[in-house]
């Protein structure tokens, strides 16, 4: 913890440099969207005891992994249990794809709401906004979203095939005494990199890493992918990495995205930004708008912040992701992966008659680096 404190210190020293050109190109896919809400497919509820309409409502959010020669997404299905956002039930579904474009979703979801040891926290909200990244030894780690419409928690699950999954607990239950158990804590991103041509989760300093939070991005480490421990100062209180910037286009919130990269250049995370409305936001963008970000931290040190881009990479622009439920406009990334010498980006929006959908970014280069770009 000493060495994470002074880490922390350091990196509140430095100022953030600016990312002259974002990561990429990304180019939106023609196929799109991907999914539309399905009202055919029912799931036998086990706290209902009845079927239900699992995608219903909505279909939005998705990870993404990679798994026997095929590209996997699982998104976030909502039922149509209510109206509004946070009102229905979500759960996550699987589906797989041979070209990371055209896919087949699974009949039934693969995490969700049961008579578990986690139903007081995900009943009734759900399952929501997965985060997925892999071992070099074939195990899934899951970040999660527990909805019980009270309090979203930060959750950990695993699988070895995608389809079976194994509920583990909050990822902060134990850390600091509990501390954080019932602080609002979601969206993590672990921490990544290119392993003999495949992604997979690395270890830094000896540690698992992971980037979370909505109201700004901190950090967690792990000895064992399952209990986090957050990165805090002397006096216990959570070390921000970055914060919401008055006048640009991320001034509401900083939300992780899909897992981090380890690069040749530093570690990439991407993150979701929100504009918020009035003077302090951008008045490029619309008021409320999610946008992409990116961020470049030090291979060395986690915590350290090295770029920042000023503009976002990626905004909304089509109709599909200025419309419906959400009209400011949102693309919301939660699935990176590196398949076919390819980096596919999904994410999620909100579209009328689909609910949100989501459609990937694919590079064209062949390179296995998702990082060449100079700061200043």
């Amino acid at each position: 913890m000493i060495l994470l404190l002074l880490a922390a210190s350091l990196m509140q020293s430095k100022p953030i440099a600016t990312i002259s050109k974002p990561f990429g190109p990304f180019i939106r896919s023609q196929i799109n969207p991907i999914f539309e809400r399905n009202d055919k497919l029912t799931f036998q509820d086990p706290i209902l005891g009845k079927p239900i309409k699992w995608q219903g409502g909505d279909v939005f959010n998705p990870a993404s992994t990679v798994y026997k020669g095929k590209i996997y997404v699982l998104p976030r299905c909502e039922d149509t249990s209510g109206q509004g956002i946070g009102s229905r039930t979500s759960r996550i579904g699987l589906a797989e794809s041979s070209d990371g474009i055209h896919f087949k979703m699974h009949s039934e979801p693969v995490v969700y709401p049961k008579h578990d040891d986690q139903e007081e926290n995900e009943w009734p909200g759900g399952c929501e906004d997965p985060r997925v990244a892999a071992t070099k030894e074939g195990l899934f780690v899951m970040a999660y979203t527990q909805w019980n419409r009270k309090l979203p928690r930060l959750a950990i699950a695993t699988s070895r095939d995608l389809k079976h999954w194994t509920k583990l607990c909050p990822a902060f239950r134990s850390a600091y005494g509990g501390k954080f158990m019932d602080m609002a804590t979601k969206s993590a991103s672990i921490i990544t990199e290119i392993q003999g041509g495949e992604q997979a989760i690395a270890k830094i300093n000896g540690k698992y890493w992971m980037y979370w939070g909505e109201q700004a991005v901190y950090a967690a480490t792990s000895d064992d992918l399952t209990s986090w421990t957050p990165v805090v100062d002397a006096g216990n209180n959570l070390v921000p990495i970055i914060k919401p910037r008055p006048g640009y286009f991320d001034s509401e919130l900083t939300e992780c995205g899909p897992p981090a990269v380890v690069t040749k250049e530093g570690i990439l995370l991407f993150y979701n930004g929100k504009n918020a409305a009035g003077p302090n936001g951008d008045p490029n963008y619309n008021a409320n708008s999610y946008s992409a970000g990116q961020l470049l931290l030090s291979k060395d040190n986690p915590l350290e912040p090295i770029g920042r881009l000023a503009q976002p990479f990626f905004t909304p622009t089509e109709p599909y992701e200025k419309s419906g439920q959400y009209k400011d406009g949102t693309v919301f990334m939660e699935g990176l992966s590196y398949f076919k010498h390819k980096w596919f980006l999904y994410y999620g929006c909100r579209f009328p008659g689909f609910g949100r959908c989501f459609r990937p970014y694919t590079l064209k280069s062949s390179s296995n680096e998702p990082y060449s770009r100079k700061i200043h």
